[in-house]
């Protein structure tokens, strides 16, 4: 059988955003089932469905990745990880290097205290861990390199990592950092978002504001594949730390840099995990005219009832550079070669904005 890939991205309809990814494809004759995130709980059971359905009502799967911690990707895959067997599943648990991390810590001086409060503090991937580990699921860590089938890992680092677990909110105040003050920073800049104003504009302008985004969002994981000749890169929730790593390991991966052919918009829009120059390096300049047609596919997963993603700014940038942008917003999006039809009409593309966050 030829080459082929589907990459099915549903709706998380909730009044906040989230992620449940679900892929088969083949390479080179080696054939996988590869799931990434599974949204909410209600989500989860969704996904599973899906997988039913559309793939052939599998046994087994053979890749599961959770990209970080939030509810909104990790606690779905508890439905995945009990019905299905899978092969492996690839997380970063930060408990696992509180040996290495406690001389970071003010607040703890036993190993075993901070191994338990780490854990506490990521209890959705905790969760499945205790799944995995009851079930006889091998765990292994997504870090910079990693190969997951077809996939590379693109980021996190492992140094980053293990520097974002420190200095996070979640996790005990660190030696030198005042991740107290931070978390007041952060919530006063999440409670700004309902006071957000608007700028009208003309093609080509965007500005992305200074604040970058959260520590969690930064551990996500970062996936490439060639797959058919398309240049895949899945972003989950990463931010400008992780793009960078992304544009700094692409030779690495055989990834030549800008052009890819399909985009997951980093954290469902959201303004604080982009720069232009970062777009600019990873999937093009801005173009001195809107193009008739975008020459590349971009999927934003987005609810429909969730105000905050994604960021106008974010869709305009897309589209500045060429991109057939699609919203999830209570549907299921697909992306795929050389597969039979499902009878699935076509998504309208997102509308240029004329206006973004100022």
């Amino acid at each position: 059988m030829a080459d082929y890939f589907e990459i099915d991205f549903l709706g998380v309809e909730t009044k906040k955003s989230g992620d449940a990814i679900a892929l088969r494809y083949e390479k080179d004759g080696a054939h996988y089932i590869h799931v990434v995130d599974g949204g909410y709980a209600t989500t989860g059971e969704t996904l599973r469905n899906h997988i039913v359905t559309y793939y052939g009502n599998p046994s087994y799967i053979h890749h599961v990745v959770a990209t970080h911690n939030d509810g909104d990707h990790a606690r779905g895959l508890v439905a995945i990880l009990e019905h299905f067997d899978v092969g492996v599943l690839w997380m970063l648990r930060p408990w696992l290097y509180a040996d290495e991390l406690i001389g970071r810590f003010e607040t703890y001086t036993s190993v075993d205290r901070l191994r338990s409060a780490l854990r506490t503090a990521y209890g959705n991937l905790a969760a499945l861990e205790d799944i995995a580990l009851r079930k006889g699921i091998e765990i292994r860590e997504p870090f910079q390199g990693a190969s997951i089938g077809a996939f590379r890992v693109m980021a996190p680092t492992r140094a980053r990592f293990m520097d974002l677990v420190v200095t996070s909110n979640k996790t005990p105040e660190a030696k030198g950092e005042d991740s107290g003050l931070g978390g007041f920073f952060t919530t006063l800049v999440e409670k700004a978002k309902s006071a957000v104003a608007y700028v009208r504009a003309a093609w080509g302008a965007e500005a992305f504001p200074a604040e970058d985004t959260s520590n969690e969002n930064e551990m996500s994981v970062v996936q490439y594949a060639q797959l058919c000749g398309k240049k895949i890169l899945l972003t989950a929730d990463t931010g400008r730390d992780g793009l960078t790593e992304v544009i700094a390991y692409a030779p690495f991966a055989g990834l030549a840099l800008p052009g890819i052919d399909r985009f997951q918009v980093p954290h469902h829009g959201g303004r604080r995990n982009l720069t232009s120059e970062l777009l600019d390096a990873i999937v093009g300049p801005r173009l001195e005219h809107q193009p008739a047609q975008g020459h590349f596919s971009a999927i934003c997963s987005s609810a429909k009832e969730d105000e905050d993603h994604p960021r106008k700014v974010v869709v305009r940038a897309m589209i500045h550079r060429g991109a057939s942008l699609f919203l999830t917003e209570g549907t299921n999006l697909c992306w795929s070669e050389n597969t039979p039809s499902r009878g699935w009409g076509s998504a309208p593309a997102a509308a240029y904005p004329d206006e973004f966050e100022e």
